[in-house]
């Protein structure tokens, strides 16, 4: 299933934030994407009626098996991206971050696998 590209990029502040703290409210979202709570909340019904997120009885979020698996699917393409960007075309840390941000989303797959060989044969040869 293919999500929207809003939605992966919940998905994937969810799983940055779990990873950087443990665990994740409605609040941190809010903060980390500077989007309004009710915002935030619509989101989140959305993502657990789709089946990508819970809430625990505190109110605390998080990723189901398949929430997991789309937001690491996102995150690998979004730091393989800023890499590629930098590494092979030399594009500065802030470009390179912002772009990957957008070009995540759309890419294909085959596309996604052919920039990474040629980040992992550049990389090889240096």
């Amino acid at each position: 299933m293919r999500t929207h590209e809003s939605g992966e990029d919940y998905l994937e502040t969810i799983l940055r934030l779990y990873r950087k703290q443990g665990y994740v409210r409605s609040t941190d979202i809010a903060n980390a994407m500077n989007y309004t709570k009710a915002s935030i909340s619509r989101a989140v019904k959305i993502l657990k009626e789709d089946g990508y997120i819970y809430l625990d009885p505190n109110k605390m979020i998080f990723l189901t098996e398949k929430g997991t698996q789309k937001a690491v699917e996102i995150y690998e393409r979004h730091e393989m991206l800023t890499q590629f960007l930098t590494e092979v075309l030399g594009i500065d840390a802030e470009t390179a971050e912002h772009d990957a941000c957008h070009m995540e989303h759309a890419i294909s797959d085959s596309t996604f696998q052919g920039l990474k060989a040629l980040l992992e044969e550049k990389r090889a040869q240096a």
